[in-house]
């Protein structure tokens, strides 16, 4: 009996996902629709960044094959990516509100097909879509995205960056805490530094320095003008010197790099480097922890949106695809908004980052099984 029971079981869900010709249409409606919107929104962005920027690229002389291949090749998958989720359920939103209107909906339903099997070419285009979009992320885009910001130094920016750093305090070993008063990273020379080692939370030994470099041949930091205080029990040994080289388990580039070098690091590179600044109590770590799970968070966002655009769209309503696009559109605003403050809070208090990344996938996972409740069956 149990035997018969699972076979039975087995032939339902193999009936249940046996292709038909609906998934094929529907398949093809949403990522036709896709593709179509994204390279609809891609023209319009890459023509008014060329509007913005053009002045900039003849004044620095960019050659042309430059413009076309290291940043424009680059900055359409960037783009592309950043919304990719919310070109999902607008996509959704358009094509199935048509399918609605046009009574294909009801229809479908009609010819004895759940709503719940309906949704599963949508899922199914969702999953390829969440696939590219984590691939793309992760490894294929940091790489593209380093070669386009090169070029926007050499081409787009100005020559002028800022000139020094101040009060920057790293953690480069267990219990080795560095502060740097002033840090110019044109010279590689900084001020006020000082290197502490602690043991169970007391002051063992303190360097200070008036002054320290970086020697890129030897990649060591040299401090001159040194005054090294150990402390060994109830004594103190005080040392004196005009340089001394440290080992430290930092670069120049940790003092100055610029916050949007996060989107260059692949996902390997980018667990690596949070690691470090674990290591080196930085207080850049919130951001790099932020873009670790938006990638991950983004993907699975394909599927809530996909999930809320069907519900949304399924039923004819009187205001026509007009009226679902307007409230798609706003759904996704909000989303993009909700997503800014969680990020805001977490940098600024003491919001998780996981957290700050999944609170609106959480949110709007509720809105789109209220929905899906409310869809016509």
């Amino acid at each position: 009996m149990e035997k018969l029971n699972d076979k039975k079981g087995f032939r339902e869900i193999v009936i249940f996902l046996k292709p038909k010709l609906i998934d094929s249409y529907i398949i093809k409606k949403f990522l036709g629709t896709f593709f179509f919107c994204l390279l609809l929104i891609l023209t319009i962005a890459v023509v008014f960044d060329f509007a913005e920027k053009i002045d900039n690229f003849m004044e620095k002389q960019a050659p042309v094959k430059a413009i076309i291949l290291d940043y424009y090749l680059n900055f359409i998958p960037y783009f592309a990516m950043l919304f990719a989720p919310l070109f999902v359920f607008i996509s959704v939103i358009f094509f199935t509100s048509k399918m609605a209107v046009s009574t294909e909906i009801i229809a479908i339903l009609n010819c004895g097909m759940s709503f719940r099997r309906m949704m599963w070419p949508y899922f199914l285009s969702a999953f390829i879509i969440a696939t590219f979009t984590f691939v793309l992320t992760n490894f294929v885009i940091p790489k593209s995205n380093l070669i386009r910001m090169d070029f926007e130094d050499k081409y787009y920016h100005s020559s002028t960056k800022r000139i020094t750093i101040e009060n920057t305090h790293r953690q480069v070993f267990k219990n080795v805490l560095v502060y740097m008063g002033t840090f110019n990273p044109l010279s590689q020379r900084g001020q006020n530094f000082t290197i502490e080692k602690i043991d169970s939370g007391k002051l063992i030994s303190k360097l200070s320095a008036a002054s320290v470099k970086y020697d890129t041949a030897l990649h060591k930091w040299s401090a001159l003008n040194y005054y090294i205080r150990e402390i060994k029990g109830n004594n103190q040994v005080i040392t004196k010197g005009k340089q001394i080289d440290t080992t430290l388990n930092i670069n120049p580039e940790d003092f100055s790099r610029d916050p949007s070098y996060v989107g260059t690091m692949t996902s390997h590179e980018l667990d690596n480097y949070i690691k470090l600044l674990r290591l080196q109590g930085s207080d850049e770590l919130k951001l790099f922890l932020i873009e670790k799970y938006r990638r991950f968070a983004n993907p699975f966002a394909v599927f809530i949106l996909t999930l809320i655009g069907v519900t949304l769209s399924s039923r004819k309503i009187r205001g026509g695809i007009g009226m679902n696009v307007g409230i798609g559109l706003g759904l996704s605003f909000s989303y993009i908004l909700f997503l800014q403050f969680a990020s805001q809070f977490c940098l600024k208090g003491n919001l998780g980052p996981m957290l700050a990344m999944w609170i609106p996938n959480i949110i709007y996972s509720v809105i789109g099984l209220v929905l899906y409740k409310l869809a016509p069956k």
